[in-house]
């Protein structure tokens, strides 16, 4: 299987809700798991995997940008476990899968050109060559319409991937803006539908396979402090924006799952381990989402549009 994971805005929350579901397929669900960071403009997932050296992309030039413009013929592949600096995921007790990370060059930039043959090429080559070796292929795409998601559009509907299992993700904060930017990206002009269209893929299929993930919603039932009047306009809040998503085809039936706020994550973006649920450092509805999102996205009733 085959995931992107797109985003409108930055700031959705996009990187780091991927990098832990990476996780909690490896972890918890036993998958191989391969990440790729396809952020060329800022390649962070070495940090989120806390990978001494990498958070910023590898500087040895061998990296997915180096690869895809064809000064490389392998890209960099990373064990996750066995180069991260953090204890706690190193010593992770069990059989796991495995969780390999393919990074960006370090200062490799977005591509300042539409994406050529060779190019389109070379991507649907390595994501055929990853999606044969592992269970799960993670692709965190720049956020927008940027070159990384035509050149992922292009990749995947050639020939040589059109029996693959491919999915997309679609990130966003449970706000007004990022409700009409999710929208924006998928059913715009020049969103995601029309380009994926364009280069040859099926409208429909491409929503079957298409749904959204909500980040850092907060979870009304739990709130205290806050006034009456406050805590009832924050219900009404709500209910307008989930009128929002359904009326902009970014409601409950578009939906993968949802992760609460979560105050770890606010201060720093990594990986949430249940070790910090047990030190109480982390929320444990926080991991609960995690997991449910792991669940669904490889559940196939998950993928059965209405």
């Amino acid at each position: 299987m085959i995931v992107f994971a797109t985003s409108d805005k930055g700031g959705t929350g996009r990187s780091v809700t991927s990098c832990n579901l990476g996780y909690r397929l490896c972890s918890k669900m036993g998958k191989n798991v391969a990440y790729l960071d396809f952020d060329f403009g800022s390649p962070t997932a070495g940090a989120l995997f806390e990978i001494g050296g990498m958070e910023r992309g590898i500087s040895s030039g061998s990296g997915l940008h180096s690869y895809l413009l064809g000064k490389i013929d392998v890209a960099t592949r990373v064990d996750v476990r066995g180069n991260t600096d953090r204890t706690d995921l190193r010593k992770l007790p069990g059989p796991t899968g495995k969780l390999v990370l393919l990074p960006g060059d370090l200062g490799g930039g977005e591509f300042d050109k539409k994406a050529n043959d060779d190019i389109v090429e070379r991507c649907a080559r390595l994501l055929l060559e990853l999606d044969q070796a592992f269970d799960v292929c993670l692709v965190d795409l720049s956020s927008g319409r940027s070159v990384a998601m035509d050149i992922s559009l292009k990749a995947t509907a050639l020939p040589q991937l059109a029996t693959r299992t491919v999915r997309w993700l679609v990130f966003h904060r449970w706000t007004r803006q990022h409700i009409l930017a999710a929208n924006g990206l998928v059913h715009g002009e020049h969103g995601l539908l029309e380009c994926g269209v364009r280069v040859g893929h099926d409208r429909e299929t491409l929503l079957d396979n298409l749904r959204y993930v909500r980040t850092a919603v907060p979870q009304l039932n739990m709130a205290t402090g806050g006034s009456g009047p406050q805590a009832a306009w924050l219900h009404q809040q709500d209910a307008m924006l989930k009128h929002l998503a359904s009326t902009k085809e970014v409601g409950a039936s578009a939906l993968l799952g949802e992760t609460p706020v979560e105050p770890v994550l606010q201060y720093r973006e990594q990986l949430i381990l249940d070790i910090d649920v047990k030190k109480e450092i982390a929320n444990r509805p926080t991991v609960v989402a995690f997991d449910l999102l792991a669940k669904r996205l490889i559940d196939e009733a998950t993928w059965i549009r209405f």
